[in-house]
């Protein structure tokens, strides 16, 4: 008896800490967000789980067939999706090593203050503020026949865009080009953000620029350099506009990636419920991909 008599001003307790003044405007605040997020995001993705369990009849959707698990188990067989996947870890490979390598390079040559630093900053960002058709259209200029790629190294590699071995790394070229600047930035605040300090107490111990950069640029930089991995492997998994403007897929399928697979079977085929299930088993290999790069690059790394 005595129990129930104190749980009930405990439950009133309770409750008014959640209905008080603060809480309820901190619930109001959020509301927007929370419903921007419930219908953009929540809802597609509670869509397209659905979707993926039916032969999806786009003209009339009550009419779609129940497929259950089918879906998934033609896609373990399809060869298009194990060759756009494997497309994609191929340009993932490509891309993400050497995106972090240049725009480290840029980040630490501006901050050692060299003359010219504002402009070198203006021409690093630029190309990532275009659009992604526009890199296309002028990389395309570029590697045409009469382009100053071809012109230069055309004699070596021929038509890079014609040819299975080359396409892929075309592509990957131009993804650096543009990105590498936004990467650039991030990574310029985490080296302006190391103490200099700890510089001179290396040189204090004797430690020279290798060692300098081995035991306080890389650990001191440790949270930037872990973004730029997880973010750029999950941006370069989605690579679409690059094949879609330069390539479409071509040639023979060598440049087809996985989202340019799943467009494919969205607007072109129609095929919306298979597409709805390559698009969760893309979402499962992304979250993967960040967990495993996480746990591998990421220990240690303060929040």
């Amino acid at each position: 008896m005595s129990v129930e008599s104190d749980t009930g001003p405990a439950f009133a307790a309770d409750l008014r800490q959640w209905i008080d003044r603060e809480t309820l405007e901190a619930y109001a605040f959020a509301l927007p967000y929370l419903a921007i997020f419930a219908v953009f995001l929540v809802y597609p993705l509670l869509k397209g789980l659905y979707m993926s369990f039916f032969e999806w009849n786009l003209l009339n959707p009550a009419q779609s067939e129940f497929v259950g698990l089918q879906n998934y188990a033609t896609l373990l067989q399809d060869p298009m999706f194990w060759q756009a996947l494997k497309n994609t870890t191929w340009f993932v490979v490509l891309t993400v090593p050497l995106l972090l390598l240049v725009s480290l390079a840029m980040a630490l040559g501006i901050n050692r203050g060299v003359k010219g630093t504002k402009v070198l900053k203006f021409f690093y960002f630029v190309p990532y503020v275009m659009t992604v058709s526009i890199v296309g259209f002028l990389w395309l200029q570029l590697y045409s026949a009469n382009g100053a790629f071809t012109h230069h190294v055309g004699w070596l590699v021929g038509n890079v865009l014609g040819q299975e071995a080359f396409a892929m790394p075309a592509l990957a070229l131009v993804t650096v080009w543009w990105q590498a600047g936004f990467y650039f930035a991030i990574l310029l605040a985490g080296r302006q953000g190391v103490s200099e300090r700890l510089y001179e107490a290396a040189q204090l111990d004797g430690a020279g620029p290798l060692r300098q950069f081995k035991d306080v640029t890389l650990p001191q930089m440790r949270n930037s350099i872990m973004f730029v991995l997880i973010a750029g492997t999950v941006f370069q998994f989605r690579v679409f506009g690059q094949v879609q403007t330069m390539t479409t897929g071509g040639p023979n399928g060598s440049t087809n990636t996985l989202v340019y697979y799943l467009y494919q079977l969205g607007f072109q085929t129609f095929d919306l419920g298979y597409g709805a299930a390559v698009g969760y088993v893309i979402l499962i290999i992304l979250v993967g991909v960040s967990i495993i790069n996480y746990y591998l690059v990421g220990q240690g790394v303060e929040g």
